[in-house]
């Protein structure tokens, strides 16, 4: 059994130590468009632990939400963390992540992440096996968080003889 009528990702949430620079980030450099904000939320109680799972007494100082695309959306916000703050973690780290961005230019995207002064993690690798067909690079916001652009404008060789593919932003919803 699945979970009855899930239909897709809503929205990516992540939280930024600094949300102006982060605006900037996704704004700016990114091309989203910030949709709405939220905040300050601060309980005296343990609202923030049961529902958030984060101390009682931390602050959700302000949330935005941008839309990126026609691909999921983002939920952006910045604490001050009543218990301190844990390292970022790393993709080998449980919890580590990064975020995908499809591009339809993978060249050209990093020609201007660079230029923008953003860090590329080496160099765009030609993906093999299921995933021929896919060029990718990982590199990183200005407060370290990984985010990757991948480009298959051919497609992907798993697409061959698959029964489902996979969400891609190019191709009509089925």
């Amino acid at each position: 059994m699945a979970l009855p009528g899930v239909r897709g990702t809503d929205h990516i949430g992540f939280t930024v130590p600094d949300l102006d620079a982060a605006d900037d980030f996704f704004v700016r450099v990114l091309g989203c468009t910030r949709v709405y904000s939220l905040g300050p939320f601060a309980h005296e109680d343990e609202w923030m632990r049961v529902h958030l799972g984060v101390h009682p007494r931390t602050v959700m100082r302000r949330l935005h939400f941008y839309r990126c695309g026609n691909g999921s959306n983002f939920e952006v916000f910045e604490y001050e963390a009543a218990d301190g703050q844990a390292a970022q973690p790393v993709n080998s780290d449980i919890g580590g992540h990064h975020l995908a961005l499809y591009v339809d230019d993978l060249d050209l995207a990093v020609k201007y992440l660079r230029s923008e002064g953003i860090e590329t993690m080496g160099e765009p690798t030609t993906s093999e096996n299921a995933s021929r067909g896919q060029r990718w690079i990982y590199f990183r916001s200005p407060w370290g968080m990984q985010f990757e652009l991948v480009s298959f404008p051919e497609g992907k060789a798993y697409e061959q003889d698959a029964e489902m593919l996979l969400w891609h932003p190019a191709r009509p919803e089925e």
